[in-house]
């Protein structure tokens, strides 16, 4: 992974410093680019709400090969994790790898790992056809992501996905108001419930919606007739201070989990984040900005050395906490001792 870092730090130039914790600090309000909107608070927030969690250590068990698979939406994977939908190679990531040449390492590199990987949308055009020609190419193993554009167009590149091969589909609506896209003259917005209902309805597939970030949106999520939700404040590149996805994650699943399945996105790093995220409710993750430096940094095989890394990561904060299956995460793992924490373990 090294070796990986530090080429995509000289492949991505001033676009990504690649920092040894990303954490958005060096590249706040570097948007376009792989930074946070404004101060960049919302990004570091996604950072530091992880960074607070803390692990409960128990060693007195019988666990020694934990089971990191889970089954979501149908489909099994070998990790819970899912290459989260990032597009824009030429403006957010220096262009040194082109567009195809990036989904094609992400779908394939997830897909030879047993997980999934997402493709992004935007302004070209070339975004999302990368995107979908990876996926076609794969025999519809991964999940095209569309922004919440008006009916027109929406609902040809809806079509366009369904042809892809896949049986899921995302709309990452936490995308509304995107300034890259407001500045190419391409705006998008949020939907209603109904114009939403309406959207899912009509799409025929499994449906994923990415943005969620309130209990009471989650439980729209749910009467919208939406398969699952990702609970992400899109990287933290939309919305200046809004809260970590971690922050939110608990009382989100506490109302709707067993109703909708429950992705998280923002700020995981490491395999210790993503039990994180398990124990306080989602069924599986998503990472972005890892995913894009393995994937300039060394194509197909950096993305798969990534996949590898989290696994081990993974595997040993599971023996370290006593869990043994990934599918099955409990929330008492989690330290919560300190004077006026909240009580993560009801």
């Amino acid at each position: 992974m090294k070796e990986i870092r530090d080429n995509a730090r000289k492949m991505m130039d001033t676009f990504c410093k690649v920092c040894p914790i990303c954490n958005g600090k060096a590249c706040a309000g570097q948007v376009p680019g792989m930074g946070g909107l404004g101060s960049g608070s919302s990004f570091t927030n996604n950072i530091e709400a992880l960074a607070k969690i803390k692990f409960n250590m128990r060693l007195i068990h019988d666990v020694t090969e934990p089971d990191t698979a889970v089954t979501v939406l149908g489909k099994k994977l070998d990790l819970p994790v899912l290459a989260a939908p990032i597009g824009g190679v030429s403006f957010n990531m220096g262009g040194a790898v082109s567009e195809e040449d990036y989904i094609q390492a992400i779908i394939n590199g997830c897909k030879a790992k047993g997980i999934i990987g997402c493709s992004g949308d935007g302004v070209p055009d070339f975004i999302h056809q990368a995107g979908f020609n990876a996926i076609k190419s794969a025999a519809g193993h991964g999940i095209p992501f569309i922004k919440p554009w008006e009916d027109e167009e929406l609902f040809k590149k809806i079509e366009a996905a369904q042809a892809t091969g896949t049986d899921t589909i995302g709309m990452d609506i936490d995308a509304a108001g995107l300034i890259t896209l407001r500045k190419m003259g391409r705006p998008v917005s949020p939907k209603s419930l109904e114009k939403l209902t309406e959207i899912i309805r009509r799409t025929g597939m499994k449906f994923i919606l990415k943005g969620v970030m309130t209990p009471d949106e989650a439980e729209l999520a749910v009467t919208a007739g939406a398969d699952a939700i990702v609970v992400s404040n899109h990287g933290g590149r939309v919305l200046d201070h809004a809260p970590g996805a971690a922050e939110v994650l608990a009382p989100i699943a506490d109302r709707v989990k067993g109703r909708i399945t429950i992705l998280a996105d923002g700020g995981v790093r490491t395999g210790g984040d993503v039990l994180k995220m398990l124990a306080l409710g989602a069924h599986a993750v998503m990472v972005g900005r890892p995913f894009s430096v393995a994937a300039v940094g060394g194509l197909q095989a950096g993305v798969e050395t990534y996949i590898d890394t989290l696994t081990s990561e993974l595997k040993q904060t599971m023996v370290l906490t006593g869990t043994s299956e990934a599918s099955s995460v409990d929330r008492k793992i989690l330290f919560s001792g300190l004077p006026g924490s909240v009580n993560l373990s009801h």
